[in-house]
């Protein structure tokens, strides 16, 4: 791979070239102001741009502006951003508007290390807020652009490794000082999504494929290399569906991991996803059921759940799949029969009954949204 400050300068011509006649009308594409490019940059994280608009349009409306919010309640946060997923942009992003408002008086900063130090903000945000909002030849570097300067140079070494990816920063770095930051920041994230897409090329229509390396080498279609994966953990989910008096018994996850804050059914993780019987759920619905009532008493461990006896009183009411990143879930709804829920009374922080028709006032994560909705809408009858 080599390249030279004179034809990465004609790249980002011709490219910028490109984008001011192909560009997308996207709503973040009309404004400058940092604190609306931020809200958009934190949700095209992993996210489709067709999925976002809608997200973005009500997210800019109730909170127009940094301070807005942050003076919102966390909760009423999460609930507008639900069914977006990977909650903690919006947890970092409420965080980080805090900080903007105490310590920058509600302006986010032309600042690159300043921006870079707010929570939730890595060194790709940093660079697009930087360069689309400010106008500075900030490097904004993601899969999307990796992917285009892979096969534009011919780089095959993995980009997920540092120092491709630092190879590929650097000579973004030496084209964007060549050109309109914020121009070209914007047309190598729209050459990745309409024309360099991940499996199939479309050299035909890309304003650079004369000078592409990976077209000329035939290798455009397998770039960019990738270090291999770990395979997935899987993990069944045993929950609890408790109900008194037509309300439902709701726990809260802790601030911090995996759905942070987020609400759900009492729940019992087990350690992987082997082919657990009726009877091996039921013990763990048990075990879980019997600390709700009495506390952290009963004896029984959930891990060796494999070698417990058989319970009873017990029905699986749903159930779903949900795939994390790293992370596969099996949750099975359990419901107790004839079960008499006069022991599990307290209502606490992380724990309350919720009536039926309020728990859509919570923030659940999505497999329990489709729980939620199979159990309460007919398809399951409890």
């Amino acid at each position: 791979m080599h390249y030279s400050a004179e034809s990465l300068a004609d790249f980002a011509h011709t490219l910028v070239a490109w984008y001011r006649v192909n560009a997308r009308k996207l709503p973040w594409r009309e404004t400058t102001d940092p604190y609306r490019i931020l809200v958009s940059e934190t949700m095209l994280q992993q996210t489709r741009v067709e999925t976002v608009i809608p997200y973005y349009h009500r997210f800019v409306e109730a909170y127009p502006n940094a301070v807005a919010l942050a003076d919102a309640a966390e909760d009423d946060v999460m609930k507008l951003w639900e069914g977006l997923g990977y909650y903690r942009r919006a947890r970092n992003l409420h965080r980080a508007m805090q900080v903007v408002r105490d310590a920058y008086g509600g302006e986010i900063p032309d600042d690159a290390e300043a921006v870079r130090a707010l929570p939730g903000v890595g060194p790709y945000t940093a660079g697009a807020v930087m360069s689309i909002a400010f106008n500075r030849p900030q490097p904004a570097v993601d899969g999307n652009v990796l992917r285009v300067m892979a096969r534009f140079l011919s780089i095959t070494h993995p980009v997920d490794l540092p120092a491709t990816k630092r190879t590929i920063t650097d000579a973004v770095d030496l084209a964007i000082h060549t050109e309109e930051p914020r121009l070209l920041t914007q047309a190598l994230m729209e050459l990745g999504a309409l024309v360099c897409v991940p499996r199939r090329p479309r050299c035909e229509m890309c304003p650079v494929a004369s000078a592409c390396l990976g077209r000329q080498q035939g290798t455009a279609p397998e770039l960019p290399l990738k270090t291999a994966k770990k395979a997935r953990r899987k993990v069944t989910v045993v929950a609890l569906w408790i109900e008194r008096d037509g309300a439902l018994l709701a726990e809260r996850r802790a601030d911090d991991g995996l759905l942070a804050g987020m609400w759900q059914l009492p729940m019992v993780e087990l350690p992987d996803d082997p082919p657990y019987s009726r009877d091996q759920l039921y013990l763990a619905a048990r075990t879980r059921l019997h600390k709700l009532a009495f506390g952290n008493t009963i004896e029984e461990d959930v891990s060796s759940v494999a070698e417990k006896p058989a319970a009873v009183d017990f029905v699986i009411a749903a159930e779903a799949r949900h795939v994390f990143t790293h992370l596969e879930w099996r949750v099975v709804v359990v419901r107790p029969v004839g079960y008499h829920q006069v022991h599990i009374a307290t209502q606490s922080d992380n724990a309350m009954w919720v009536p039926r028709g309020e728990l859509s006032k919570l923030v659940w994560p999505k497999v329990y949204q489709t729980l939620l909705s199979q159990l309460l809408h007919g398809l399951l009858v409890l």
